[in-house]
């Protein structure tokens, strides 16, 4: 860190406060999972409509989130930081308080609009506090507690029963709570970064490049099957664990609201340990595409266990955690060492484009085929089209994980033989 950079207590004192806030922001994401089945119950909701609670949030990010990253050069890291979080809790509290469906669709859009902004805003501020070395290790410690906000979401059941008891709405509230705590920490930060920018004005400045169309000609193959890679993992990921499975294992396993809850959030609870520690191990050996061979193929072994066995579901969740810790350590990474530096942001920013296309129509799809074959408490077996279709985009995403682990290797062949 040169010495106009802020102090280090400064810069992990914002990492702590953009922690707090993901924190919050991951809680209210994962927050229709487990009242979905009291919406459907009480509120006649459709899986359909379920489903797009969560497919509303990543529709305008399809478009939006290049927006985004321009805004945040624009206006800087903290003031669009500020900005996203009162977005987000707009959305939390108008999916709250609503009377109908259309109400909380619109209160999901909203939250969507702000909240992967946001998250590009986070990274950003970040990046800027921790010039010159642990930004890494930031991001990731960072990203963990973010997932914590996820695991709780998930434990609500466990921990607040008397909520749930109520209703659909009072757990809706506490996620709402959740965003109010998140919109405190970006107030926090955004008043910080104004003192250290009156300190010293040279001490924070972007690093963003732009979005260029032009800088999608130079990516190569290998670029392209991460991408193909990034959309179908997460596709399944998100889609079945934020918004089907808790539903998913009540209905087709015979697991009540709290252990259905309790069984997926160690997915999450996995990911905020073995993120970070994956992350050191394969910067250590050095082999990227292997690591994530191996952790896209742990997917589809994990939904066939579910689907077609009888196994403990602690066994295919425990693979599932593996999975969802390894990929996204490994998959940032690798595409940092597959474009040049120069044109990393682009990059980034098309991967997060494409996989919020892939979840809204993976919520989408997976609704509509539990409502089309009578998904329900009272008719198990109709999970089994939603459970194939999860099955067959999970299997793609290992396909494209190992041809390029084969590029990746060719590649590295190719560079041998031109150097001897």
């Amino acid at each position: 860190m040169n010495d106009k950079s802020p102090s280090r207590a400064i810069a992990w004192l914002v990492c702590a406060l953009v922690a707090a806030s993901l924190y919050g922001n991951y809680y209210v994401y994962d927050s229709i999972g487990p009242v979905a089945d009291a919406l459907q119950s009480q509120r006649g909701f459709s899986d359909q409509q379920i489903g797009l609670l969560n497919a509303i949030y990543s529709l305008p990010n399809v478009v939006l989130i290049l927006v985004g990253g321009v805004l945040v050069d624009r206006f800087g890291a903290a003031r669009m930081t500020l900005w996203t979080a009162a977005v987000c809790l707009l959305g939390a509290l108008l999916t709250a308080l609503s009377p109908g469906f259309a109400g909380m669709a619109a209160g999901r859009l909203l939250f969507g609009i702000g909240a992967e902004t946001f998250g590009i805003a986070t990274l950003a501020a970040l990046a800027q506090y921790f010039v010159g070395g642990k930004v890494a290790f930031s991001m990731g410690l960072a990203l963990s507690i973010g997932r914590l906000g996820s695991f709780s979401s998930d434990m609500s059941p466990t921990w607040f029963p008397h909520a749930y008891a109520q209703g659909w709405q009072p757990p809706l509230l506490i996620a709402a709570a959740m965003a109010a705590a998140s919109f405190g920490g970006a107030l926090l930060y955004w008043w910080l970064d104004r003192r250290v920018a009156a300190a010293d004005k040279g001490a924070a400045q972007q690093q963003a490049q732009p979005f260029a169309w032009r800088d999608l000609l130079h990516f190569g193959k290998a670029y392209w099957f991460l991408l193909a890679l990034c959309v179908l993992w997460y596709s399944v990921i998100l889609a079945f664990r934020s918004t089907f499975a808790i539903k998913y294992f009540q209905h087709a396993h015979g697991l009540d609201l709290a252990a259905a809850g309790a069984m997926n959030s160690y997915v999450f609870l996995a990911a905020v340990f073995a993120t970070p520690a994956f992350g050191w191990l394969c910067d250590r050996v050095g082999r990227y595409a292997p690591f994530l061979a191996f952790g896209a193929a742990l997917l589809p072994v994990a939904m066939a266990l579910m689907a077609l066995t009888t196994t403990s579901l602690w066994v295919s969740t425990a693979l599932i955690g593996v999975s969802f810790s390894l990929v996204p350590a490994v998959m940032w990474p690798l595409a940092s060492r597959l474009v040049s530096p120069s044109r990393f942001g682009t990059a980034i920013g098309l991967m997060w484009v494409a996989q919020n296309a892939g979840i809204a129509g993976a919520n989408l799809v997976a609704g509509w085929l539990n409502d089309r074959a009578g998904a329900s408490a009272q008719n198990p077996a109709g999970y089994e089209s939603m459970m194939l279709f999860f099955g067959l985009a999970s299997v793609g995403g290992a396909v494209f994980a190992l041809v390029l682990w084969l590029t990746a290797g060719r590649r590295s062949q190719e560079q041998v033989a031109t150097a001897g």
